[in-house]
């Protein structure tokens, strides 16, 4: 049970049945006996990532309102240890980012090299929420997705490796999520009006997204879309994605200095 990256110029659909759990997936212990074993070669291949400090992996989580980024962030990207990793959350712009192009404050959270980083939310709000919401004209957002891919792939050119997860969730899970968040003091100030002004507009995203995979799942940076109605399910498709493209990626630590060697072996 492996996600494949969507094909360039493909238009999914995104039927609230495509979030469901894929057929034949583990379940109880045989999951978390998979995933554990997922989460300890991404610690492991994370370190040896920083040590080499020559390349970067860039994860990039989009999700409708309460879609799970955060719980994936905690659930997955949580093995790694904290020095390995930059977390990035973008959230409205600030008027000093207004003020520039709209790639400008995602550039400089790039993870440098030797780091995983994983945006919560990220540049592709602004062919999202701006398209959405109106909150730029057509011909304003419309020349965004081709300047993404330019963007992308001149990190791609320069050392890192980039994953795309689009975390989807049916209209039915979305509406428990929103209700628990409600009824949870430990949650319920994650909640926002604007949540439930985003549900009314359901279609309007589900365009907005179909988009995006169509128009910027790219051979140098794929998107993958995760049926993420069943949370540990979701975090097991996005653990062997990530792990899989460290394994080809194949970090190695470096081997010590020759002088450093020799003084060793005189201590010793």
């Amino acid at each position: 049970m492996l996600l494949t990256p969507v094909s360039p110029g493909t238009v999914l659909p995104l039927r609230d049945e495509d979030a469901r759990a894929p057929q034949g997936s583990p379940r109880g212990d045989v999951l978390d006996e998979q995933l554990g074993k997922l989460l300890s070669d991404l610690e492991e291949l994370g370190a040896a990532l920083h040590a080499e400090s020559k390349r970067a992996l860039l994860v990039v989580l989009q999700a409708r309102d309460a879609g799970g980024k955060d719980g994936t962030i905690r659930k997955v990207f949580g093995a790694l240890n904290p020095q390995n990793l930059r977390l990035a959350d973008f959230a409205a712009p600030s008027r000093e980012e207004l003020a520039h192009d709209f790639l400008w404050r995602v550039h400089r959270a790039v993870p440098p090299f030797g780091r995983v980083g994983v945006f919560n939310r990220s540049h592709y709000e602004d062919v999202l929420v701006a398209r959405v919401r109106g909150l730029v004209p057509e011909e304003v957002w419309s020349k965004r997705y081709a300047q993404i891919n330019a963007f992308e792939h001149i990190l791609v050119e320069n050392g890192v490796t980039i994953l795309k997860f689009f975390l989807h969730i049916s209209r039915e899970e979305q509406k428990e999520r929103l209700r628990k968040r409600l009824h949870d003091p430990g949650k319920n100030w994650k909640f926002q009006e604007g949540d439930l002004e985003d549900r009314l507009l359901w279609d309007e995203y589900t365009a907005a997204y179909q988009d995006v995979l169509y128009r910027c799942s790219t051979a140098h940076a794929p998107w993958y879309v995760v049926p993420a109605d069943k949370k540990p399910v979701r975090n097991l498709l996005v653990a062997r994605v990530v792990v899989d493209t460290l394994q080809r990626m194949a970090p190695s630590f470096p081997a010590a200095e020759p002088e450093v060697l020799r003084r060793i072996e005189e201590i010793v």
